[in-house]
């Protein structure tokens, strides 16, 4: 179970219009946490899991690393089909690139998940995996 995460993003004002955008189409928001971060997450009364975004160099990283550098993948459940549709759409709009359309993942038995890439590089996916028939696109 996921209690959190974190990513280093080197424009914080550019990776908040972009986490603000796609956290519509999943029903979460963004919350500062400080001067040089934020937070992405359901809500204060449900603040775990949350994924901390931020341009500090957390104590953890190894020597050499930088936003980017160390490509992180974070896959947001989504609560349909038509929310993974959107973010894809909000992402590319706040300025992400498009890294897998959304549709099914046949190797994933009935998956429906759409990946972007944000401004530093970041694999982010949202997916629903349900029980429905896929549709055809």
């Amino acid at each position: 179970m996921l209690d959190h995460t974190g990513i280093v993003v080197s424009d914080l004002a550019r990776a908040r219009r972009f986490y603000d955008a796609i956290a519509v189409p999943l029903g979460l928001g963004t919350a500062d946490n400080g001067e040089h971060a934020f937070l992405l997450g359901k809500s204060a009364a449900e603040p775990i899991p949350y994924l901390w975004i931020g341009t500090l160099r957390p104590s953890y990283w190894a020597e050499g690393s930088r936003p980017g550098l160390n490509q992180m993948h974070v896959a947001f459940v989504a609560p349909s089909r038509d929310a993974v549709d959107a973010f894809h759409k909000a992402a590319l709009a706040a300025g992400g690139t498009d890294h897998g359309a959304p549709g099914p993942r046949d190797a994933f038995g009935n998956y429906y998940g759409a990946f972007v890439l944000d401004p530093d590089g970041n694999n982010i996916e949202a997916c629903i995996r349900d029980l429905q028939p896929a549709r055809i696109r």
